[in-house]
């Protein structure tokens, strides 16, 4: 089997959805936002070689119940912590800058 022909089995919706879960009447499938990239090559001797890799991180789950289905996002917390330090400390340093223009 040729590299593209291996990696391609890999990516299935198992990637992105987990198992199903179900408790009192309710059907849970957990959700991944999942990003990937890869490269390979070979030669004139038909050697190949090559990798990829994946990150995945939580996106939410979706809840079936009674028939009906509800989107439940999942809350990144450490992407909600890092995005607000980057907003307060690009706010100083703007502030700083205007404070020396100003001078």
């Amino acid at each position: 089997m040729s590299i593209m022909g291996k990696i391609q089995e890999r990516f299935t919706a198992g990637i992105v959805y987990g198992e199903p879960v179900e408790s009192e009447g309710s059907v849970v499938i957990p959700a991944a936002r999942v990003m990937g990239g890869g490269g390979g090559g070979g030669d004139t001797d038909g050697n190949e070689g090559g990798g990829f890799g994946l990150m995945a991180r939580p996106s939410g789950a979706w809840v079936i119940r009674n028939g009906d289905a509800e989107w439940k996002p999942a809350i990144d917390v450490t992407l909600i912590v890092i995005s607000s330090l980057l907003v307060v400390m690009s706010y100083f340093r703007f502030k700083a800058r205007t404070a020396r223009t100003r001078t």
